[in-house]
């Protein structure tokens, strides 16, 4: 794999496609001042080097007027050994409910981020990644009333080097 050397125009490529990668490689060059083709290698190179891991549209539930419930689940473990935290972070990885996954310390081991249609999904989920995990000491779930921001920007260097 290439090594990890980013300039300005590479950082002005990333912060350009992760605010709109819907963007033609012709409207991403003229917004970051390069030629198409430039553009266009520059933009494969960041992809080859695995930094830009997915593109995506970001759904609104409420234009489409789909009620979802969204929690956030502290979860905690009886045993913490390396194989045990693994076991449980690849089962709430593969389970579709769990939007993201983060091992916290301290407090929980584990900080879930799920979106459920409905309770009784809510429910299911929590007897298939909770309750059958003779793991699973703990559940604390908060449930989310208003989703006040949501944004998916990562914080990047300045392109003028501040």
């Amino acid at each position: 794999m290439e090594s990890l050397s980013l300039d300005a125009i590479d950082w002005r490529l990333l912060d350009a496609l992760q605010r709109d990668a819907s963007r033609t490689n012709q409207q991403l060059a003229q917004d970051c001042h390069l030629s198409p083709p430039t553009c266009l290698r520059r933009v494969q190179r960041l992809r080859a080097l695995g930094l830009v891991e997915q593109q995506v549209a970001v759904l609104s539930a409420e234009r489409l007027g789909t009620a979802l419930l969204t929690a956030l689940a502290e979860v905690v473990l009886d045993r913490q050994d390396a194989e045990s935290l693994q076991a449980f972070e690849i089962r709430a990885c593969a389970d579709e409910a769990v939007q993201q996954c983060y091992r916290v310390s301290p407090g929980p081991d584990f900080m879930l981020v799920v979106t459920v249609r409905d309770m009784p999904a809510y429910h299911a989920l929590v007897q298939r990644l909770f309750t059958a995990d003779a793991n699973v000491r703990n559940v604390k779930a908060f449930f989310s009333v208003r989703r006040a921001k949501f944004q998916t920007l990562l914080p990047l260097p300045r392109a003028d080097g501040a």
